[in-house]
């Protein structure tokens, strides 16, 4: 059974998240601020981590940003603010979704277990080691590791996820949608701008020049293409 922890100061939200997950089988603890769900996070074992970005004491954004230094488990961040900045701030922090209060219980629960499912896909996979490279870039598919020019690269979660489908499907042009679904998995519950931060993230990691990239280029009007 897979153990979340909730970090929500409304008691009444919280409540209704864990009856939720409890429901559909999760183990859920709650922390109602922030230093105590980071101080939770860090040391509880929790396979995914729900995070108010307004808490007493850290915010969701501060407690994301701790997170994504130790550990790459699934964080889904939840808020009731709608300015595109905050999810763009908050994903560029680490997360790996976003969802905007009021929401569906059943909503959550769906991306809950889309990312549980994933991440222990990613994590639990202990076949063949496989390499691929495209240029100087090489990326081992079991180690789940990235070296460039020879150095090698930390990627979070869904930075490696992404990277790693347009290594595999190099040279061919993918929208944002498509790429959105192809590996968030989610394409009716998310938002694809989403990707062009993801996008932006990993320029900042492989690329030589971020401005001016030559692995992840931008067909505009279409998508993206990972050179070969």
């Amino acid at each position: 059974m897979s153990s979340i922890l909730v970090v929500e100061d409304d008691d009444a939200i919280a409540q209704l998240e864990r009856d939720y997950l409890h429901m559909s089988g999760f183990e859920v603890d709650i922390a109602s601020d922030g230093p105590s769900g980071l101080e939770a996070a860090l040391h509880g074992g929790y396979e995914l981590v729900i995070l108010d970005v307004m808490l007493p004491g850290m915010d969701g954004f501060e407690v994301c940003r701790c997170l994504r230094e130790v550990t790459d488990v699934p964080i889904v961040m939840v808020t009731a603010r709608r300015e595109d900045m905050d999810k763009i701030r908050g994903l560029g922090m680490g997360a790996d979704d976003y969802v905007e209060k009021p929401f569906s219980p059943s909503v959550l629960v769906a991306r809950v277990r889309a990312h549980l499912s994933r991440y222990e896909r990613l994590t639990g996979s202990a076949g063949k080691r496989s390499v691929v490279t495209l240029g100087d870039l090489e990326l081992d598919t079991a180690a789940r590791r990235l070296r460039v020019r020879g150095e090698e690269v930390d990627l979070k979660n869904r930075e490696y996820e992404l990277l790693e489908f347009l290594m595999l499907h190099p040279d061919v042009v993918f929208s944002r949608e498509q790429l959105y679904e192809r590996v968030w998995g989610m394409d009716a519950l998310g938002d694809s701008a989403t990707v062009a931060v993801h996008v932006n993230r990993l320029r900042e990691k492989i690329e030589e020049s971020p401005s001016f990239p030559r692995h992840i280029l931008t067909v505009w009007g279409a998508g993206y293409r990972l050179m070969p």
